[in-house]
């Protein structure tokens, strides 16, 4: 009986014990035990795994990272939710086991990198608010001067990934302020460079990281850094500097598209800082040679045709690059990119207009929409549509009243040897058609007898040069040269004239569409040959109503013209250019007012020739809107603000009844925004003011005026509806 109350005695004060030890170690308990047992239950078991789970998707994330050295390397990985899905369990389960200590751990001195640990996962995972809101935590209530600052250093990143600079600099001067310990330096000067390189503050990054390099190991992540810092330099002008960082990255272990990138681009700065150095001597041709570099020829190339480009080798320089969008295997971010380059020099340098337009074409195929350059490459390829039309038109129109001037004898000769050439170049291209061909039969016949290569595969016509060549051939012997088009084979059609212009069939973006359907044997004094002279000489305005068409079309076009030169293309010299050839041709146009108008505005503030244009419109044109347009643009240049609430406050005033007040305020502030987005909107809403304001006369004048104006606006039917209404109510009157 003793043994068992001793027994029973020994059971309760073991629970006892037991109770009073839980109790000591109460996560609210700030006694050294219990803090201990916290410490080390939150730094080994919740806090270590959260740590783990976040070193093995940042290096996840880095390596799915495809690095473009197109462009200017980032010194830190974005934080990008679309790069971070594939870790997302990992980023959750980070987030899970750091709640952990936050919940069971709370006298836990791992309490403040937890939260870091996890408003950093939030981050990675796109979800601001919360990732935000526990870093601020961490500085208002962090027990830990080195948590708060890097926490503090982590919400300036993220202010830097939401493009909030001033909040992300105001974060930057407190951090200046504070003792920092060397490993929260590095990360801050890292971050404040990752800052002002974003901030597009080239000079200020890099004067920052020459500050932190003595501070970084050897790591690829250091030799990405050299590289970031080469490329600043790079784009300052400041080669020398940038070589010695290409240089840099070398010493630090890079990887070897890091390392070949490097290498060409430091081979590039010798070369522009040597201008009497030779291509072929820098090292591109051993480049060329290695095997390693096969995938990589593009860039090679891409590079040497820059180079040219910088040298003024124009033809050299197109060249490279044709071999670089040729030699492309899979990299299509290059090849875009190498498209664009092509598509620039043919519409700066050489005004190929058209194959310009189809290099810009083939660019926004591949090039990906979050491409830095995509909306850029969009606008522009729409403007070039617009302006190839218009080109095309005034080429056309020029060549017909050339031909039209010419005598009879004259003019049928001419059109002879118009056909005659695009026969004879028609001819040149089935045979250099055939001779590839026969080419690349012999290389397949030479893989058919190669034992190590199989004999019972054959490959698809479209991956087949000599069967795509084959096909190109035979439909031209039955078809001709068809336009690309729809409903070529109606047999209703009438016969395609043969283009009166024999190299536009020179470049493969443009032979489809420039010459006619010609049959192999046709000879000149065949009803063939005869047929197409009839259609030639059809479209060439011989008699005074297909004059004037033709002068009235092209005068159309030159006014086009220039208002893409102006607004679209965002080139006021050659808009300039354009206006006054058409003044020059065509003085008595009635787009004069409107032309002397876009000359006033296509000259800079402080050129006198803008003022004699203003002088020449009020006095020429002293009533026309362009004329109060004019007198008003001054006062408008100094109000101009948001276009929406402008418009919100004129339609107001419009709703309210007071049209008069609306009326003046529309013409003081349209100036301002004259080829913006909303500008045509502006333009509407004057026309209802002018119907309400000057009488119907006024407002079908202002209705004709918005549709030359705006001939692409979305209010055009709407406008065309008005325009009716206002006709039949002008004849009832």
């Amino acid at each position: 009986m003793i043994d068992v109350i001793a027994f029973h005695i020994r059971k309760i004060t073991s629970f006892l014990i037991l109770t009073v030890l839980i109790a000591g170690c109460s996560q609210f308990s700030n006694r050294p035990g219990a803090v201990n047992f916290h410490n080390i239950s939150a730094r080994y078991n919740a806090y270590f795994m959260a740590e783990q789970d976040m070193l093995e998707a940042e290096y996840e994330m880095k390596k799915a990272f495809k690095e473009d050295y197109n462009q200017l390397l980032p010194i830190l990985l974005p934080m990008d939710s679309v790069l971070a899905l594939p870790v997302k369990p990992k980023l959750e389960d980070a987030i899970k086991k750091a709640s952990i200590v936050a919940e069971k751990h709370q006298n836990s001195k791992w309490l403040d990198n937890s939260y870091i640990l996890l408003g950093k996962s939030r981050l990675y995972l796109g979800q601001w608010a919360d990732g935000l809101e526990a870093l601020r935590y961490v500085y208002a209530n962090g027990r830990d001067e080195n948590d708060k600052n890097n926490a503090l250093i982590l919400l300036m990143r993220a202010y830097i990934e939401q493009k909030d600079y001033s909040n992300a600099l105001g974060v930057a001067e407190h951090l200046s302020q504070q003792p920092l310990n060397k490993s929260a330096i590095r990360e801050f000067y890292l971050t404040k460079a990752y800052l002002h390189q974003q901030n597009g503050e080239y000079l200020t990054s890099v004067a920052i990281l020459e500050e932190t390099f003595p501070l970084l190991k050897k790591s690829i992540e250091t030799a990405r850094i050299h590289f970031a810092a080469a490329q600043m330099y790079d784009r300052l002008g400041q080669y020398a500097l940038a070589n010695k960082h290409y240089r840099g990255v070398s010493k630090n272990r890079p990887s070897y598209d890091l390392g070949f990138y490097s290498s060409m681009n430091s081979l590039q700065n010798e070369v522009v800082l040597n201008p009497k150095k030779d291509l072929s001597s820098v090292g591109f041709d051993r480049m060329l040679r290695d095997r390693k570099n096969d995938d990589l020829r593009d860039r090679i190339y891409f590079t040497m045709g820059l180079l040219a480009e910088h040298r003024k080798q124009v033809p050299e320089a197109v060249g490279y690059l044709q071999k670089s969008a040729a030699a492309s295997k899979g990299n299509m971010q290059q090849k875009a990119y190498t498209y664009l380059q092509l598509a620039r020099i043919n519409y700066e340098a050489l005004e190929n207009f058209e194959v310009s337009k189809s290099y810009y074409d083939s660019a926004l195929v591949i090039l990906p929409k979050e491409a830095p350059e995509y909306r850029l490459v969009a606008d522009r390829k729409r403007a070039l549509d617009s302006f190839v039309s218009q080109y095309a038109i005034v080429t056309m129109q020029d060549s017909l009243q050339k031909l039209a001037a010419m005598n009879p004898a004259a003019l049928d000769n001419k059109i002879d040897a118009i056909i005659e050439a695009n026969e004879k170049l028609r001819i040149e291209e089935e045979e250099k058609a055939r001779k590839a061909m026969l080419a690349a039969n012999n290389v397949n016949n030479q893989a058919a007898s190669n034992p190590l290569v199989s004999g019972n595969e054959r490959r698809w016509e479209l991956y087949d040069p000599a069967l795509m060549n084959q096909g190109k051939i035979d439909f031209k012997r039955i078809w001709g040269n068809r336009p690309l088009e729809d409903d070529w084979r109606r047999s209703n059609r009438p016969l395609q004239a043969v283009s009166n212009n024999p190299a536009s069939t020179a470049d493969d973006s443009t032979a489809l569409a420039s010459t006619a359907p010609v049959d192999q044997s046709m000879k000149k004094g065949t009803p063939e040959w005869e047929a197409a002279h009839d259609l030639l000489k059809k479209n060439v305005p011989l008699t005074e109503p297909q004059m004037a068409e033709s002068r009235h079309a092209k005068e159309d076009a030159l006014y086009n013209l220039g208002k893409i030169y102006r607004f679209d293309l965002k080139e006021p010299g050659r808009a300039i250019s354009t206006f006054d050839r058409m003044l020059a041709e065509y003085p008595q146009t009635q787009y004069k007012d409107e032309i002397y108008y876009l000359l006033y505005l296509s000259y800079e503030e402080d050129n006198q020739t803008r003022a004699a244009w203003k002088n020449k419109l009020l006095t020429e044109y002293p009533n026309s809107t362009y004329a109060r347009l004019v007198n008003k643009s001054s006062e408008a240049a100094g109000n101009s603000g948001n276009p929406i609430k402008e418009y919100e406050a004129v339609y107001q005033l419009y709703a309210s009844g007071n049209y008069t007040k609306a009326l003046e305020d529309i013409e003081r502030n349209l100036p301002a925004y004259k080829g913006g987005a909303m500008e045509d909107k502006f333009a509407l809403l004057r026309v209802f003011l002018i119907g309400k304001v000057r009488g119907k006369e006024a407002y079908g004048q202002a209705i004709t005026e918005f549709m030359r104006l705006y001939p692409a606006s979305i209010y055009l039917p709407r406008l065309k509806e008005m325009q009716e209404f206002n006709s039949v109510s002008m004849g009832k009157r």
